[in-house]
This record gives C-alpha cells, sequence and structure tokens, in this order.
C-alpha cells in the first residue's frame, strides 16, 4: 500500500466500454508513485492506450475514478491536464511550424505564461537546441519524436506520459532516450511508459505492470518480479548426442535438445540447492560425459509471456 501522500496517480474501478460493446478496461485499479518509472506492458488490444487516454482526457471512462495529485480527472479537468504531460504514439505536429515554436505553442496552449529559458532548456536536454529554428517537417523521425517529448515538457508536467516512446527509432537513440527518462526522474517527474521492448521495461522501470484484455493482471516491483518468477537454466552440452532422455533422469526437470546434444536444466534461482550437484552425479552415472556447461537467466520477456498465458487461462 502506497501512502497518500506518495500517490500522484490514482486510478479506481476504471472501466470503458465502447457503444459497439467492446470491452476496453475492465475494473482497473493502480497507484503511482511520485517520481517513479512504471512500465505498462501488454500486447496490442490490452487496453494499455485507452488507458491514458482516459487519464489524460481524451477518452471518457464508463466507470471508476482516477485522480492526479489528488485533483479528480472529470471534476478538476484543468487542474490534472496542467499536471499531465503526453507524448503519443503517431508524430501528430505542425509541419511547417519552427521546433521552438511548436514546443513554445504548447506551453501557451497549457495556460503556462511564456517562459523562453525554459523551452531553451528543454530543446537542449534533448539535443535539439541546434534545430530550434528549423521547420519540424525537415527533421528525421526520431528527431521529430523528440519534439513531441520536447512539446509534452513544455509546461512543467509532473507526470509524464510516454506511448510507446521509442517505436521505430534507431537502438542509439532509444538508448539517448532511456538516459534522458532518468533525468526526467531525477528531476522529480514521475514517467508512465508504454512499450513492446521488454528490454526497456528491465532496463528502466521501478515497476512494471500487466495488462491484457483491458485487465491490470499484475503490478510488481520489476526486481522482485523477476526475483519471484524467474528461473535459472542450466545448458549441458554432451560429447555424444542421445538419441532419446533416459528414463532414469525422467523426474528431473530435464529438456532434451531437437538434435540430442544439449540438456537444458531448469532450478530456483533462490532455493537453497540448485540440484546441480546431484544431476552432475546422475548423468555420470549414466555414463553422459560432459562437454560444457553454462547457465542463463529467464528473461523479463520469458516472464512477461508467462503471466500473459497464465491471465488467458
Amino acid at each position: 500500500m502506497i501512502p497518500d501522500d506518495d500517490v500522484i496517480l490514482d486510478i479506481q474501478g476504471l472501466g470503458k466500454r465502447y457503444r459497439d460493446g467492446l470491452v476496453a478496461l475492465r475494473g482497473v485499479d493502480l497507484s503511482i508513485r511520485r517520481g517513479e518509472i512504471f512500465a505498462l506492458l501488454g500486447p496490442n488490444g490490452a487496453g494499455k492506450t485507452t488507458l491514458i487516454s482516459v487519464v489524460c482526457g481524451l477518452v471518457n471512462a464508463s466507470a471508476g475514478t482516477v485522480r492526479v495529485d489528488g485533483f479528480d480527472i472529470v471534476r478538476d479537468f484543468r487542474q490534472t491536464r496542467a499536471r499531465i504531460g503526453l507524448v503519443p504514439q503517431e508524430l501528430a505536429v505542425d509541419a511547417f511550424e519552427t521546433v521552438r515554436a511548436t514546443v513554445a505553442f504548447s506551453r501557451g496552449l497549457m495556460g503556462r505564461p511564456p517562459d523562453p529559458g525554459h523551452v531553451e532548456r528543454v530543446l537542449r536536454q534533448l539535443s535539439l537546441w541546434d534545430k530550434r529554428d528549423a521547420q519540424v517537417r525537415t527533421l528525421s523521425g526520431g528527431m521529430k519524436r523528440r519534439v513531441l517529448i520536447a512539446k509534452a515538457l513544455a509546461h512543467e508536467p509532473s507526470l509524464l506520459f510516454l506511448d510507446e516512446p521509442t517505436a521505430g527509432v534507431d537502438v542509439e537513440l532509444r538508448h539517448d532516450m532511456w538516459a534522458m527518462v532518468r533525468g526526467l526522474r531525477e528531476r522529480g517527474t514521475t514517467v508512465v511508459l508504454t512499450t513492446h521492448y521488454i528490454e526497456e521495461a528491465e532496463e528502466m522501470a521501478d515497476r512494471i505492470g500487466v495488462m491484457r484484455r483491458g485487465e491490470l493482471v499484475v503490478v510488481e516491483e520489476t526486481a522482485s518480479l523477476m526475483r519471484r518468477l524467474g528461473s535459472r537454466q542450466l545448458t549441458v552440452v554432451m560429447q555424444s548426442p542421445l538419441p532419446a532422455l533416459p528414463p532414469a533422469l525422467a523426474d528431473l526437470p530435464l529438456s532434451l535438445s531437437e538434435d540430442g546434444s544439449t540438456l537444458t536444466y531448469s532450478f530456483d534461482a533462490q532455493a537453497q540447492s540448485s540440484g546441480i550437484a546431484d544431476l552432475l552425479r546422475r548423468l555420470a552415472g549414466q555414463g553422459i560425459d560432459v562437454r560444457d556447461l553454462h547457465t542463463s537467466e529467464t528473461s523479463l520477456e520469458d516472464i512477461f509471456v508467462g503471466l500473459v498465458r497464465e491471465a488467458a487461462a
């Protein structure tokens, strides 16, 4: 339970049903801490963008309440919208406006007084200052996405939503954006992001929420989720391929590769005993010569797929 003073976004019983009967959100409860990076994962159609759209006032909810910094998003629309920044998936910017002008306009649109110094700081943080007088249409796709982020930061929001912020950008720019997001958090901005890049959530997020069919199926600290659901695998490379797994080893969590050359042994990394020593003794007892061993840890992607499958069961 997060103390009330630490909550910047509080969502209770949020539901959304469209006129055609599609249910996009089903009783979502979620509290976001001040100053954290929260990653929202889920397959296409899970409800991630709908959730963000409701919080940002772009879509009306069918049920439930949302409060931002203590203000209700319906009753106190102006107060909540002034606290929120949104970077959408689509590159929707005025193509013929200059970078500086479009960012300054976004600040005024949210009711903030002109502040050329703040606009300059934002553009410098995003490596856009050299492009300040360039028309947006002349920029690369990655630079246009930076402009979207600058527009969202122009009015100094305390809560920033990034909807697939690195979709379609190259690896170098993606890592630059990760660094930028961490910098925002260090300056006190709370960041909520949706992403299809599992490593993005694993690299940056303090907590992770997984959505499926409009429901939030899990919310947990990233490290805790890895500890709770993660496992390790020992890959045993054998001197000679096996035609099949020996019956004497059938009680072990072992799988044989299709070509019979490797065995994969799964074990709990948090358990007191991994069972590896016993495994190696039993392999030797079966006359199986080992050529090489190496271990690997379950990735967040493996955990995510498992959670979604579990929720579907």
